[in-house]
């Protein structure tokens, strides 16, 4: 089971059919919505602000979320993907926005609906990434626009996808 820590007396809210690897953390003023995965190595680290977590969200192994005590909270709608190995510190990711693999979105930075940050990118502080957009680099920068049907499509199969594999673990507990 994970590790779900209270913190200044904040207790951490599972939404139902939420899966959490037996080494994810999580702590404090988190709320996870349902159908979500957190998968190995993940902290989610509500000790000093909110953490706000959609529906349909995977959080891939060795992610951490974090924020700014009293200056930033981290929002993720839903059917967001966040890759293996991602910072995300005090900062609003919108419905279906996919984000690489080691990239890091650092405070008040919005990444926009539909919109696709690549592996290994850095997202400064206070970045506005439009949505539908693919940004890259370090500094992560505007890179072009991409069909925002087919982006929410390919999001939303990767969510499902992740869901399909949170099962597999699910059977295993039983």
């Amino acid at each position: 089971m994970a590790l779900i820590k209270e913190v200044r007396g904040f207790i951490p809210e599972i939404g139902d059919n939420t899966y959490m690897a037996e080494n994810a953390t999580i702590i404090g003023d988190v709320v996870i919505g349902k159908d979500c995965s957190i998968w190995f190595n993940t902290v989610l680290r509500g000790d000093v602000n909110s953490i706000r977590i959609g529906n349909r969200v995977n959080i891939q192994d060795g992610s951490v979320l974090h924020t700014l005590y009293q200056k930033s909270v981290v929002e993720i709608g839903d059917d967001v993907s966040i890759g293996h190995n991602v910072v995300v510190h005090g900062a609003k990711i919108e419905n279906g926005a996919l984000i690489g693999m080691g990239a890091i979105v650092l405070d008040h930075a919005v990444i926009g609906e539909g919109a696709i940050i690549a592996a290994g990118s850095v997202v400064l502080s206070g970045t506005q990434v439009e949505p539908g957009s693919i940004y890259a680099g370090v500094p992560a920068k505007f890179v072009k626009k991409v069909d925002p049907d087919q982006a929410k499509e390919m999001n939303q199969k990767i969510a499902k996808n992740y869901l399909m594999y949170s099962g597999w673990f699910k059977e295993d507990e039983e």
